[in-house]
């Protein structure tokens, strides 16, 4: 009772193989030649290849594709699969792929992407500006009416000698004085990376119709209206804004854009007009990574100016040089940069 079984599966096998084997025959030719088409593209030597085999290209990877498609309808054998999967691949990278090196999209992306981007998202940079006052304010008026909002509005790691009833020697002990500070390195990857979680968070939570990274943005900066008004008591205001200046011109410019690259998102999901809520999203979320790309680099910046610069520069008015040149530079480089072509920036 077995026999015929066994030979019935055979005779499946046998035909199987037949059908498999009659598939690459009649499209092998087209396979050989895309497969030498890309063999001579990644070793470079493109200039051997004739005109004809370069306008062929993209014929020839749709026609593996469907060969590809083909194959896993009618179940072909696996190493058939795996040689046509392998094939297109390489085709779409060199067909559909990026063709710029990195170099290249650095000199894009420095070049005007960054800042058209950013310039983009005008109404939603004087949005999050405004909560960010509103949330500085905020904090100064808490602290204000009653200075035990202070400990709540401030880490802990910030709660050493900058308490309320700090003597004004004390505070001004905080701000100057560390240039001999050691491990300044680690100061600043942690404070990068404090940072950054902030601005990332900023960003993720923009698809909640951007209620989350308003909410982040006052809440971040109330902290630093407590602190203002921690040093506003002691006369300290303008040494605490030159402290905080070195970095923080830049630090909270990154904030401010990666809030508002959050809103994008959030006021494109809540008004798609036209589109629909994820191709509105989609379109967003394209121009908001963009900004956030810089902004992490902004807050790379901030890391080292923070950790280095402000424990070295050891005086109130070479601070206030250094944080508002920052922000000349970024305000600069923002809203003063015009390499992008206007047809480029108005897309």
């Amino acid at each position: 009772m077995n026999q015929p079984a066994n030979l019935g599966g055979g005779a499946a096998i046998a035909a199987a193989a037949l059908r498999s084997d009659r598939f690459r025959i009649e499209r092998e030719a087209d396979w050989q030649r895309l497969e030498e088409t890309l063999d001579q593209m990644e070793k470079g030597r493109i200039r051997r290849l004739s005109d004809e085999d370069l306008l062929d290209l993209p014929v020839l990877y749709r026609t593996v594709a469907s060969s590809l498609s083909v194959a896993r309808e009618t179940s072909l054998d696996a190493a058939t699969l795996a040689y046509l999967e392998s094939l297109v691949q390489r085709a779409w990278f060199l067909v559909y792929g990026p063709r710029t090196s990195l170099g290249g999209w650095l000199g894009r992306f420095f070049g005007g992407e960054w800042s058209r981007n950013v310039r983009a998202l005008r109404g939603e940079i004087l949005v999050a500006f405004a909560l960010m006052a509103a949330g500085t304010l905020v904090g100064w008026l808490l602290c204000a009416a009653d200075n035990q909002w202070y400990y709540s509005l401030v880490p802990g790691q910030f709660l050493d000698a900058r308490q309320p009833g700090a003597s004004r020697e004390v505070l001004l002990g905080t701000l100057f004085g560390n240039h001999q500070q050691q491990q300044l390195s680690t100061f600043a990857a942690f404070l990068f990376n404090n940072n950054s979680g902030v601005a990332i968070t900023c960003f993720a939570l923009g698809f909640a119709f951007g209620v989350p990274p308003m909410l982040l943005l006052i809440q971040n900066t109330t902290t630093l209206g407590a602190m203002l008004w921690l040093y506003h008591g002691q006369g300290l205001t303008l040494d605490m804004v030159g402290w905080l200046s070195v970095h923080g011109t830049t630090e909270l410019f990154a904030i401010l854009l990666a809030g508002a690259a959050g809103l994008h998102i959030g006021r494109s999901m809540a008004f798609p007009g036209e589109l629909t809520v994820l191709d509105a999203a989609a379109r967003a979320g394209q121009r908001a990574s963009v900004v956030m790309a810089g902004v992490l680099i902004m807050l790379a910046v901030a890391g080292l100016l923070e950790g280095f610069a402000r424990q070295l520069i050891d005086n109130t008015p070479a601070r206030l040089a250094v944080g508002y040149g920052m922000l000349a530079f970024w305000l600069g480089y923002f809203f003063l940069l015009r390499r992008v072509p206007p047809s480029s920036e108005a897309a």
